[in-house]
């Protein structure tokens, strides 16, 4: 991307912010948030990152910094929070290496739950202002009488291509993950294959901060059982995997789920596997994510008691 097809905003934030303005582009993605990895000027590389402005930006950076701080493997930001215009932008820095592992093993699994109980605990003591609204893939519990979150972009496609069982398996499992009535704690809400990177054995580091949410423990457990495997469009992984994801979580925090958890980690899984598939769908994305529902959903449900 040449330099001269940069936001105009950028320039100049980055000298104000960082000390020096972009020399060369490293690389730029676009999906729900705008990243650009940058070369400034004196040759320091940094990523930036701006997305619309809802309130949840400033608590995702603090608590990555914080986690950061500790030696969590992440990127430590470089900034607070800032405002431009609608956006809320940070940088952080830029922290290359490591690969995308793939597959949906059970041996699998028990590593990236290895990763995700480590990242809950250390999650377990930061204080910082919930990060509301939660993402929509996890936000089963916005007000209103629809099935799903409120989003213009999906909400005014065709809705006659999200086939039924997607629909009956995401309003079963949002019955039951409302009457949970447990604790809301702070969790990574897109624990995915292609957020995490790897060297060898060892977790090099996990992105997608700007994914943190405020739902049960229990629940982000089983949204990430279900999604640790999705290396590209989503998908859900095999109920086994998942049995094998939760069974670990349970190990490495040293305790255990009660039955009503248990329930809650099969029916958040659901939701949030239904919420992809009715994405992909009205989006023309592969329906893989939407046939693994179909061929789970009755014993994924049954485990929920939804």
């Amino acid at each position: 991307m040449p330099l001269d097809e940069l936001p105009h905003w950028l320039p100049a934030w980055c000298l104000d912010h960082l000390g020096g303005e972009p020399a060369d582009v490293l690389f730029r993605s676009q999906q729900v948030s705008m990243v650009f990895g940058l070369r400034l000027a004196g040759g320091r590389d940094v990523v930036v990152k701006g997305r619309a402005d809802d309130g949840r930006a400033a608590s995702c950076v603090a608590a990555q910094a914080r986690l950061a701080e500790r030696g969590f493997p992440c990127a430590r930001p470089l900034t607070p929070v800032v405002g431009v215009g609608a956006l809320a932008v940070h940088a952080e820095e830029f922290r290359p290496g490591g690969e995308v592992l793939h597959g949906a093993s059970p041996d699998m699994a028990v590593r990236c739950a290895e990763v995700f109980a480590r990242l809950m605990a250390e999650l377990a003591d930061v204080i910082v202002t919930p990060p509301l609204p939660n993402p929509p893939w996890v936000r089963w519990d916005e007000t209103g009488s629809g099935t799903w979150p409120a989003m213009d972009f999906l909400d005014d496609l065709d809705q006659s291509v999200v086939s039924e069982h997607i629909v009956e398996a995401a309003e079963r499992a949002r019955g039951r993950l409302l009457t949970a009535g447990l604790p809301c704690v702070l969790g990574h809400a897109d624990f995915e294959a292609q957020n995490l990177r790897w060297q060898g054995r060892q977790v090099w580091s996990v992105h997608d901060w700007d994914s943190l949410a405020w739902q049960p423990e229990a629940a982000l457990v089983g949204a990430a059982s279900g999604s640790f495997a999705s290396a590209g469009p989503p998908t859900l992984a095999p109920i086994e995997s998942s049995e094998a994801f939760l069974v670990a979580y349970q190990d490495f925090r040293e305790r255990v789920f009660t039955p009503v958890e248990l329930e809650i980690a099969w029916a958040a899984s659901v939701w949030m596997a239904a919420y992809n598939a009715r994405e992909m769908a009205l989006c023309g994305g592969p329906p893989a994510g939407g046939d693994a529902l179909r061929a789970q959903a009755v014993e994924r449900l049954r485990r929920a008691n939804a």
